[in-house]
């Protein structure tokens, strides 16, 4: 197992953590954010910055705040990494890029052409777009992971609202969901990118992961019950029904997605098993 020398970027000052990772504060994310003293003597970057998990958005504008956090700050990164000589950049991006789900027993690959569905998805394929193009004008390799929804010790969204929701014994309408959706484990993409950061095989690629094993709604609520020690209450509501009661109140694209196969909500869709790299 390689070992390597990191750095952080974090948004605001802050004093170096007890892991001894030394830490650079950049601001916000822009086209103007200074990115340069972090890059000095890099040999990799892994780019997970991003504008997401907005629940109550209250800027004027917030199209315009994702172009100019997800793109133009991304961009930056980009020209900069390339100028101060590092070799290899991943980005984390999103399944969103491939769109929001997928036809049932039908999986998103890797090489199929990109379909965003959404601002988020467009915004994070021009992001993608701008590491390819300056990746291809100066050498740098650029690598792009595309995860599903990724869970675990902090997650946010959606996911930490239905958490909530068993947790609480909420009765949810979602126990006769029979669609297919995948997710990755922290841990599980974690170790992805820590083998994109120097395989010669992945160089200039795009990966799909998730974690295997592809589980329904009602499967999903069910094991974060258990997992919890607090059994979801599910009622057995047909999902036609879910969507019109849905329609009614204007929600109907959630309701869609809830019982759509491939659909994760807020950050993802269903894609391929996790990236062969050959160990």
């Amino acid at each position: 197992m390689p070992t390597y020398t990191v750095a952080g970027v974090v948004r605001q000052e802050t004093r170096d953590g007890a892991d001894g990772v030394q830490r650079y504060a950049v601001g916000s994310l822009d086209a103007q954010t200074d990115w340069r003293p972090s890059l000095a003597g890099a040999d990799v970057v892994v780019h997970t910055a991003a504008r997401a998990h907005v629940m109550a958005d209250a800027t004027a504008d917030p199209m315009s705040e994702y172009c100019r956090v997800n793109v133009d700050g991304t961009r930056a990164l980009a020209r900069q990494a390339a100028e101060q000589g590092v070799r290899r950049v991943v980005f984390i991006s999103s399944i969103k890029v491939n769109g929001d789900w997928t036809e049932p027993v039908l999986c998103f690959a890797a090489d199929d052409e990109p379909s965003p569905g959404d601002a988020y998805g467009v915004l994070k394929f021009e992001a993608e777009q701008a590491f390819r193009e300056i990746g291809a004008d100066t050498g740098m390799e650029v690598v792009i992971i595309r995860p599903p929804l990724v869970y675990g010790p902090g997650v946010k969204g959606n996911f930490a609202s239905m958490m909530r929701w068993v947790k609480k014994g909420v009765p949810l309408p979602f126990g006769a969901v029979n669609n297919r959706r995948s997710l990755v484990a922290l841990d599980n993409l974690v170790d992805l990118v820590t083998t994109c950061i120097d395989h010669p095989a992945a160089a200039n690629e795009v990966f799909l992961v998730s974690d295997g094993e592809d589980l329904s709604t009602t499967d999903l609520l069910r094991r974060v019950g258990n997992a919890m020690d607090s059994p979801a209450r599910l009622m057995p509501v047909p999902p036609r029904l879910l969507e019109a009661a849905a329609a009614l109140l204007g929600k109907r694209e959630v309701a869609a997605g809830v019982s759509a196969d491939g659909y994760l909500g807020d950050t993802g869709c269903v894609g391929l098993g996790a990236a062969d790299l050959g160990g």
